[in-house]
């Protein structure tokens, strides 16, 4: 279909001799937010990198806005107006905040030039009473705000949130889901892998369930707000 920014079917990834994921299919269409959810260890990360080519799959098909894109490089697969924010951050600890934006900014495939330096400081008022700071001068929660500023940099039509929140304060936690229901409303799509379920299922339009490298659930968030126990049942300790 023609909306389907991102697709992926029969997809099936290695690490050596381990299989991680099994004949998965997934698709994120125009400005839909999608939960990538599961307990750890599942496949979720693998699932990612795999579609952007971080990992390339042993078998199956990548298909970027309908174009078979299987075997593409991660930067051509990227520059089709995706953006990921790894977990862990990947910012550039040797470069100061501004760089870290500047060297990102670039308009959309076709174009757009909605998101903008100044827009992303206005969105992050954090980063721009850091612009001079190194990036590994920065706390967990304005990294992962830089990450974020950075990936809308590139103006993208899919946004991917790999762990987000993880290991932040409360408090900067909130806001950075203030900054993802920002992005949301702005009409870009999302995937977002999360363990605060409630946040994720309050943003998205559905959710996708991994237990062992298989598609295991897939629910609208509507569904998993009236009954929880249904999500529990894969996801809970």
């Amino acid at each position: 279909m023609a909306d389907v920014l991102l697709e992926v079917h029969e997809l099936h990834t290695y690490y050596g001799a381990s299989h991680v994921l099994h004949g998965i299919d997934f698709a994120v269409r125009a400005g839909e937010a999608v939960g990538l959810m599961g307990r750890n260890g599942m496949g979720k990360t693998t699932l990612i990198k795999s579609m952007l080519g971080i990992v390339p799959p042993r078998s199956g098909v990548v298909r970027v806005r309908g174009y078979d894109a299987t075997g593409w490089p991660t930067f051509r697969i990227t520059r089709q107006g995706i953006a990921y924010v790894p977990e862990g951050r990947g910012i550039f600890p040797n470069l100061s905040v501004r760089e870290n934006l500047q060297m990102a900014a670039r308009p959309a495939p076709d174009g757009r030039c909605d998101w903008t330096y100044d827009r992303v400081l206005e969105t992050f008022p954090r980063l721009s009473e850091r612009l001079t700071h190194g990036g590994a001068q920065l706390s967990g929660g304005e990294q992962q705000m830089l990450t974020i500023g950075r990936a809308l940099l590139t103006n993208p039509s899919l946004l991917i949130l790999d762990e987000a929140t993880e290991g932040l304060a409360p408090l900067i936690a909130r806001e950075i889901w203030r900054i993802v229901r920002e992005i949301r409303g702005s009409g870009i799509a999302t995937v977002i892998v999360d363990k605060n379920y409630a946040h994720v299922t309050a943003l998205t339009d559905r959710n996708v369930v991994l237990v062992k490298g298989q598609v295991a659930y897939e629910c609208d968030s509507a569904t998993a707000r009236a009954d929880p126990a249904a999500l529990h049942a894969y996801l809970g300790v």
